[in-house]
């Protein structure tokens, strides 16, 4: 990473002081959020109960994002991201009291789980206008590199920290280090971040506001397109992760081990990109960089996948499908910070969470009904035709080695023409 000048700091004292805060609880969060599907699981033994968790907390992320987001433009950024998290702890005490006194049923999750998954809704977009308030645009590129460090180390930490505290402390100690958590980012937002107030017209309502962001995707061809190729990536990146457990549980060379490890992997790669793409300097064309980077991660690791039949291959493959991720969400971050007006900026974003992350559950259910219905059924009747079997393997895991074969043709084919199209939008940057 480039060495930050003592001016550098100065400029960036609000940022770093809000990144490292925010990211210490979103840890909290996460070791919560990990440890109560643990504790789920024990209860009901139901992955189903255990998944409709994340579809709870993600349902009003991707149904009430737009208006969210409008009303993020109408209000202190500062106040929404403090009301949120005050939310988001009430709740996590509430789960508290109910474990302690015998009486946290399922149902009370899910409700909870709604109630945060609406804070965490309209706090997101409040907080990603904050970071543009906060930062001088030339160091966009920098504090986003950064901020996917963060994001990347939480992926690594949560399941071995929220593993380690429930197994020997129990959910009391666990949302204990989440409150604590808080308390530190609660009060460094309260007391010692100055987050300037954003341009935006509060005698408008909501949904006049939230009609105004669709306006300027319209008017905005270049940041729509961008927005919908990224559903598509997701589409095909959710997918993979429904079809990786299908494709290492039952391989001969596989099983749970393996799988722990092929999926840390990712989170290696994750914070070995961000460290680079905080180092790495201005480039020439950022469009280009993030469907170029897209096409090889999600050419060369499916593709790998599944052709390969040793573990260390499958670790090499989510290593170079990974690694150019941070580098690419860089450059989108970049692009949007200086495309998007700031007094607009909290609408837009909330009208990319509702476009851009909606394939998501679509890819989950897709990937797993696909390996199950479709290619397991296939190899099992016809996976004795030589090229087949040469391409795919024998056994169980070889309908999902089938799958990774479409998903690296489907994330190839949308990478290509999306950067067809792209090509023909202009981007400037100051």
């Amino acid at each position: 990473m480039k060495h930050i000048k003592n001016n550098d700091l100065f400029e960036l004292k609000d940022f770093l002081i809000l990144w490292s805060t925010q990211s210490v609880s979103q840890l909290g969060s996460s070791i919560t959020a990990f440890a109560l599907t643990l504790w789920l699981y024990e209860k009901t033994g139901s992955s189903l109960s255990t998944a409709s968790l994340t579809i709870c907390s993600y349902a009003p992320y991707v149904l009430m994002s737009i208006f969210a987001g409008a009303l993020t433009d109408r209000c202190s950024k500062k106040k929404t991201m403090l009301g949120c998290d005050l939310s988001a702890v009430i709740c996590t005490i509430i789960v508290l009291i109910l474990f302690r006194t015998n009486r946290l049923a399922v149902w009370h999750l899910y409700v909870l789980n709604v109630i945060s998954g609406l804070m965490n809704t309209v706090q997101q977009p409040a907080s990603e206008v904050a970071m543009t308030l906060i930062i001088s645009e030339k160091y966009y590129q920098k504090t986003s590199g950064l901020r996917s460090l963060s994001r990347s180390l939480i992926s690594i930490l949560n399941p071995l920290i929220a593993t380690a505290l429930y197994s020997f402390i129990g959910l009391n100690g666990v949302i204990a280090a989440d409150i604590a958590s808080f308390i530190i980012a609660f009060t460094a937002l309260l007391f010692f971040i100055r987050i300037p107030e954003s341009k935006g017209d509060k005698r408008k309502s909501v949904l006049s506001l939230a009609k105004e962001g669709l306006v300027f995707l319209k008017e905005n061809p270049l940041i729509m397109t961008l927005m919908l190729f990224m559903s598509g990536v997701n589409l095909v990146a959710s997918a993979f992760d429904a079809t990786l457990p299908g494709y290492v549980l039952p391989n001969l060379k596989g099983g749970s081990v393996v799988l722990g490890i092929v999926t840390s992997c990712s989170g290696v790669a994750m914070i070995i990109g961000s460290v680079t793409a905080s180092a790495l300097p201005k480039p020439k064309d950022r469009v280009k960089i993030i469907y170029l980077t897209m096409l090889f991660a999600l050419g060369t690791e499916n593709f790998l996948l599944a052709f390969s039949r040793e573990p260390v291959l499958w670790c090499f493959g989510q290593i170079i499908g990974w690694v150019l991720v941070p580098i690419m969400n860089t450059n989108l971050d970049v692009i949007f910070r200086t495309t998007i007006p700031v007094e607009l900026q909290g609408r837009v974003y909330a009208c990319r969470n509702t476009l851009q992350f909606f394939t998501i559950p679509i890819g989950l259910f897709l990937g797993g009904f696909m390996v199950d219905n479709v290619c397991e059924p296939f190899m099992s009747k016809y996976g004795h035709i030589s090229i087949l079997k040469t391409l795919f393997g024998i056994g169980k895991s070889s309908g999902a080695a089938l799958m990774m074969f479409v998903l690296g043709v489907s994330g190839s084919l949308i990478c290509i023409t999306t950067g067809r199209k792209l090509k023909k939008y202009q981007y400037r940057e100051k």
